[in-house]
């Protein structure tokens, strides 16, 4: 039987459960990098950093909407130049991205993507190579962008790379499964329509709060 909303009481509640799955972690902690999906994995990835002892980093994505209809994500970028997008082959890809591109859509979300890179100090790719790299959301209901984020940095040849989520939906996670070297979640339900239903407080983060969680320096 699938579980019941709501799971946690917040997000940090949400890092500190999570936590618990990674005490027996089998790699040099040394070598070993948190890395957060701005906004929401911050802090989940934070309350994890504080328990194991782990350095913490961001690593920036950005979901692409029709502006008419925002809530509705047609695709995702990450660094790198990578792009994906909702239920298209090929050539359906490249019929999205070139109406997003001509509609101003997707450049608008390239610049958002820098700018917050920028802001939450993203590591240069070249120092995540030979890493252990553990992913953090706080949930994940149709996976574009994770699945952009993790497409992003397999290209910067971690040792491993380890998807952490409190919540994800069972069939997202399947189609996940094959890019990661371990997917951890604290729980799996169908038809997974809302992250925020799991979290008794689950408010919109600002630039200032994802800063004031992250390391200084």
């Amino acid at each position: 039987m699938d579980p019941l909303p709501p799971l946690w009481n917040n997000r940090k509640a949400a890092g500190q459960a999570l936590a618990q799955r990674f005490q027996a972690w089998d790699k040099p902690s040394a070598q070993t990098l948190l890395l957060a999906l701005p906004r929401g994995g911050v802090p989940v990835a934070a309350a994890m950093a504080e328990a194991l002892g782990w350095p913490l980093a961001t690593w920036s994505v950005r979901k692409v909407a029709d502006p008419s209809w925002p809530e509705l994500a047609l695709g995702a970028i990450a660094a790198g130049g990578v792009v994906v997008w909702r239920n298209g082959g090929q050539s359906g890809a490249r019929d999205r991205e070139r109406q997003a591109r001509s509609c101003g859509w997707l450049g608008e979300e390239e610049r958002e993507l820098v700018r917050r890179q920028a802001l939450f100090g993203d590591p240069d790719p070249r120092m995540l190579r030979q890493r252990h790299l553990v992913v953090v959301d706080d949930g994940i209901a149709t996976g574009m962008t994770v699945r952009a984020a993790l497409l992003s940095l397999r290209r910067c040849e971690p040792a491993s790379l380890c998807l952490a989520v409190p919540v994800v939906d069972g069939e997202v996670a399947r189609d996940l499964l094959p890019l990661v070297d371990r997917l951890e979640a604290l729980a799996v339900v169908a038809d997974l329509r809302a992250v925020g239903l799991w979290y008794a407080e689950f408010e919109q983060m600002s630039d200032q709060e994802v800063l004031a969680l992250l390391p200084r320096g």
